[in-house]
């Protein structure tokens, strides 16, 4: 096993430029409320998935998984995405208006997963003030087709620039509506339980420490930076000042994330991915 080549991207790609950023964190949220409106979607995740028990441990081996895809060598995340297939291959789930069982693997799913996740990551990162051509953003998209093809998709078949997003977006929206289970989660994403260690004593039974409400601002930013479209399945009239005010609000987080010392935001992936780099220059 190779330990010490750069894995799928590397210094100087498009997707390293992107995933330094720690705005993400909304990015990654924006990318769970668009997911939820895709009933299969939605079905799958509900039916094989403890998040609302584990919702803090799910969402470390989410971003444990990215980090790796984007950080690891190429043989580690490789080895992640086998184990992530595996685990897929496993599950089924009822299609909720149909009664019809699907696989958790189908590529139309994993299609839509990985489409909402990688265009919330660039678009969040662009509207919060990364400078990003129209010409990287097509490359971050081309690049991403790797991270596609770890959990299963033919690359070919994933959207690769900005504008067959677009049309992706534009042909999938028929499949989309409002559910049970996507208000739900959408509800339980905007206030989940906070970690005890981070919760601070409260009267009357809430929990409205510091941590609830910095979450609650980033929950906010995220819900106003999705498209209009999906933000009128949720009942929201999609205004441009909406977006106007989610921009505004993510340009002054990403600021002060990016003011913290980067030993403190840069997590052990990252950090190893880049000292490992600098070994491999000075080769």
């Amino acid at each position: 096993m190779d330990t010490e080549d750069l894995g799928l991207f590397g210094p100087g790609s498009v997707t390293w430029k992107v995933h330094e950023e720690p705005i993400l964190i909304v990015a990654g949220l924006r990318s769970l409320y668009l997911q939820a409106l895709h009933p299969r979607a939605m079905a799958g995740v509900a039916q094989n998935s403890n998040y609302r028990t584990d919702a803090w441990g799910r969402l470390v081996r989410t971003a444990t998984y990215v980090g790796t895809t984007i950080y690891g060598t190429t043989a580690e995340a490789e080895a992640a995405g086998r184990r992530l297939r595996t685990r897929h291959a496993r599950m089924r789930a009822t299609d909720p208006f149909t009664g019809e069982e699907f696989r958790v693997d189908d590529p139309d799913l994993l299609r839509w997963v990985h489409v909402t996740e990688v265009e919330s990551f660039v678009s969040t990162a662009r509207r919060a003030g990364l400078a990003l051509t129209d010409d990287e953003v097509d490359g971050y998209y081309t690049e991403q087709r790797r991270s596609a093809a770890l959990v299963g998709l033919d690359p070919d078949d994933v959207p690769g620039t900005a504008a067959e997003v677009a049309d992706y977006y534009r042909d999938v929206r028929p499949q989309l509506r409002m559910t049970r289970e996507a208000a739900e989660t959408a509800v339980f994403l905007t206030a989940p339980p906070i970690p005890w260690k981070l919760s601070l004593p409260a009267r009357v039974g809430l929990n409205l420490g510091p941590p609830r409400w910095a979450y609650f601002g980033i929950a906010a930013t995220a819900l106003g930076m999705l498209p209009p479209w999906a933000l009128r399945l949720y009942g929201g009239l999609g205004l441009p000042t909406t977006a106007l005010s989610a921009d505004l609000s993510a340009r002054a987080l990403r600021l002060a994330l990016t003011a913290v010392p980067r030993r403190y935001r840069e997590g052990p992936l990252q950090q190893a991915a880049k000292e490992r780099a600098a070994r491999l220059t000075a080769a």
